[in-house]
């Protein structure tokens, strides 16, 4: 089995590199210590030699992640039992194999069971303890490392006071407000509030039936300096190093995306969202614009906000019991109260609005968007389009407008062979397209 150890600030190189982890998943040095049946490790290793044909044992070991070392013992069998046999030898003590004809035939069984063919998985319970060990609710973020977070966008030292509670206490909020003042911006930077890594296994096997957990579109893996000294056998490579996740949904969302999937073709499951985030933050995007019924959608997670677990169906049809261990964020333009009613905002015990901003952070806004399209802030060209196009239209102020008003006029002066500047004439060009298409829809 892997073991989770809190990490030690002594003990030489490699406790030096772990001592900000909370979790560590150690190297297995047996098949036992994985925790996994000899016959699902051998049908990984099946599998594999059946789709590359001829491998090296250490080829083998490196697509599903066990040391060599552990496997070697395994390969020997399998040659005794006449399922794999040797076609030469291979560098470093190794040889390639390939599958018999009885190999053959083992293999088809195996890939009309599950066609996963992959990192070796994980046990549920391991899971649990790394989430139950990295969980966000340990981080106590105090307000330097919240206004790092928030370093490249601008954010009212208001809204950043009224966030703090919000990431310490790891529970829900509502993020509500007009469009267009970054609600969606400030949730995804508050996930960087909190440690910055945690592991998570590629997959997860319980009753038999693997969940893939890992999901590139919204787990990025680190691969730093400390991961390079350490040697490849240092940790187990089933598990993998990420950024804390942020998941992102929006309109797309249905109640599919918050159970197992599975495909019955291949007999391998995809972890639902929640899973996904665990450790770090999901965003339910324009919440309420989605195809279910927003009470449908808060009265599935009622029970795990209260418990800080949720339960799910294996397609074998057993119940288990997984981690609920995020920060879940709602962002919508509506009142929170128009969309559920009180019982279910008790159980979100924080709704932030986000106001317009005033016309000095306007100013300010113009210039970090002016910085960032290379071109000079003109004060008196901000002041020419406030009273313009604004003011004299009693039209609301939103934070995206001076970046994208500013993208216009430089795809503007593109096109037209132009520098890129702020004069007053290219706005009066822009805002006709723009304010009538975004703002007056609104």
């Amino acid at each position: 089995m892997s073991i989770a150890v809190e990490a030690q600030p002594e003990g030489g190189l490699l406790a030096s590199l772990l001592s900000e982890e909370r979790f560590y998943p150690s190297a297995p040095t047996s098949i036992e210590q994985t925790d996994l049946s000899p016959s699902v490790v051998e049908g990984l290793i099946c599998k594999y030699v059946s789709i590359a044909g001829t491998a090296s044992g250490r080829d083998i070991a490196d697509h599903i992640c066990l040391p060599f070392g552990v496997l070697e013992d395994l390969y020997r069998t399998l040659r005794s039992r006449q399922i794999l046999c040797h076609t030469g030898a291979a560098p470093l003590n190794d040889y390639f194999y390939k599958l018999t004809d009885q190999g053959q035939e083992r293999t088809q069984t195996f890939m009309d069971a599950c066609s996963y063919c992959g990192p070796a998985p994980v046990q549920l319970n391991e899971y649990i303890v790394s989430v139950e060990a990295q969980t966000i609710r340990a981080e106590a973020p105090k307000r330097p490392e919240l206004e790092a977070a928030f370093a490249d966008i601008l954010v009212p030292p208001e809204l950043v006071g009224s966030l703090g509670p919000v990431v310490n206490s790891a529970a829900g909020c509502f993020l509500y407000g007009a469009p267009g003042n970054g609600k969606s911006t400030v949730a995804r930077r508050l996930t960087a509030c909190f440690g910055q890594h945690v592991w998570i296994p590629h997959t997860i096997i319980e009753d038999n039936q693997i969940i893939k957990l890992y999901d590139p579109a919204y787990h990025q893996e680190v691969v730093g300096e400390a991961d390079r000294l350490l040697s490849s056998s240092a940790h187990d490579r089933r598990w993998v190093k990420v950024k804390r996740p942020t998941v992102i949904v929006g309109g797309e969302l249905t109640m599919d995306g918050l159970e197992i999937r599975h495909d019955p073709r291949s007999n391998v499951s995809e972890a639902p969202l929640q899973m996904k985030s665990n450790c770090g933050s999901l965003l339910i995007d324009d919440f309420g614009r989605q195809r279910i019924e927003p009470r449908e959608l808060l009265n599935r997670w009622i029970v795990p906000l209260e418990s800080g677990f949720d339960l799910l169906t294996l397609p074998t049809g057993k119940k288990i019991q997984v981690p609920f261990e995020q920060l879940i964020l709602f962002s919508t333009n509506l009142k929170p109260d128009d969309l559920v009613d009180e019982a279910f905002l008790r159980r979100i015990p924080y709704k932030i609005h986000v106001t317009d901003p005033d016309e000095k952070e306007f100013h300010k806004l113009f210039e970090m968007s002016a910085e960032q399209f290379k071109c000079e802030n003109r004060r008196e060209v901000v002041d020419y389009v406030l009273a313009k196009h604004y003011r004299s239209q009693n039209r609301p102020l939103r934070r995206c407008h001076p970046r994208d008003l500013l993208m216009q006029v430089r795809n503007y002066c593109v096109f037209q062979d132009l520098p890129v500047e702020m004069r007053p004439e290219y706005f009066d060009y822009v805002a006709t397209s723009f304010f009538t298409n975004v703002c007056d829809s609104q």
